[in-house]
Formats: C-alpha cells, sequence, structure tokens
C-alpha cells in the first residue's frame, strides 16, 4: 500500500457509527457503542472501512473519514459511517451529547483527545459535508439535516491569538 503521505508503522482506523433514532443521534455498531477499531494493510485505509462496514452493515447509507492524530505509536483515521434506524437491529446503543472540542496551539496538538471529542469532530463535518457536499446532502433525510444543524463547524481559533493559547 502506498499513501501519499510517508506513514510507516500502523495505521487503525476507529469507525464511529451514528444513527438517527427520531430526533436525536445514537453511536452504535458491532461494538456497541465504542468506537469500532481496524488496522489497515494492504489497501488504501478507506477501502478497507468501507470494505468490512458495508460487510458487516449493508444498508450503511455513508462511509466518510473526518480526522486522523497520531497516539500510541500509530496514525489513527477517523471515520463516521451513517446507518438508518432500521439497521440498529439488537446493537447496543447510546444517545450521544455535544461536547467541547480538544484543543491545542497553533504549532502543537492537543495534549489529550478524549474518544467523543473525535466524535463531536466528525459530527461537526458531517454537519458541514451535509450543508456543502451535494452527494452527502442528498444522502441525508431532513431528519439528518434537522439534527446536524445543531452542529456547526468552528474555525482554527488558535488562528486568531498569535500566542497560539486556547
Amino acid at each position: 500500500m502506498t499513501l501519499p503521505i510517508g506513514v510507516e508503522g500502523p495505521v487503525t482506523a476507529e469507525v464511529f457509527v451514528v444513527a438517527r433514532d427520531g430526533d436525536h443521534l445514537v453511536l452504535t455498531g458491532p461494538c456497541g457503542a465504542d468506537p469500532w477499531l481496524m488496522e489497515t494493510r494492504a489497501e488504501h485505509p478507506l477501502e478497507t472501512v468501507r470494505r468490512i462496514v458495508t460487510g458487516v452493515l449493508p444498508d450503511a447509507l455513508l462511509v466518510h473519514s473526518t480526522s486522523w492524530r497520531f497516539e500510541r505509536g500509530a496514525v489513527h483515521l477517523t471515520f463516521i459511517a451513517v446507518i438508518g434506524a432500521e439497521s440498529i437491529g439488537d446493537m447496543e446503543r447510546s444517545s450521544l451529547e455535544h461536547v467541547g472540542l480538544a484543543r491545542g496551539s497553533a504549532h502543537a496538538a492537543p495534549a489529550s483527545i478524549a474518544w467523543n471529542q473525535v466524535l463531536e469532530h466528525g459530527l461537526r463535518h458531517l454537519a458541514w459535508l451535509a450543508r456543502e457536499d451535494e452527494t452527502v446532502g442528498a444522502t441525508l433525510d431532513s431528519g439528518w439535516h434537522d439534527i446536524l444543524g445543531e452542529y456547526v463547524p468552528e474555525p482554527f481559533r488558535q488562528l486568531d491569538d498569535p500566542k497560539g493559547t486556547p
């Protein structure tokens, strides 16, 4: 596998499976309400994630990469997989609450990043795509658009502060 950047060592995909249950979002999936972790090796990470997600959840509406970070000696690529409520079946689920984003400085990553902060960032990214990307916007129904309206992407705050203070 050749990535467009020079990455050596493990590349892990973490997938947050999200569904709309009425007027709120739930985190679900084969790992319940925990991120679904996959190691990528011989193919492009997006292809690995797409193949596994659609193999296990054939009715997945969309799979999209939302961020990356370096943690515990590996690059972690974050994906959101959107499924319909009817696809949840008997998988464990957990309601989602808004959380603050992890903040670093203009030249450094945050000291720590919790999984729910990664998911919050991913949902803000998905909300932006729902408004700006024709394919994503058309894939998600009006209920998704209503809920994602609560997720507002923010500019990079540290650019406002030359010292990079959050």
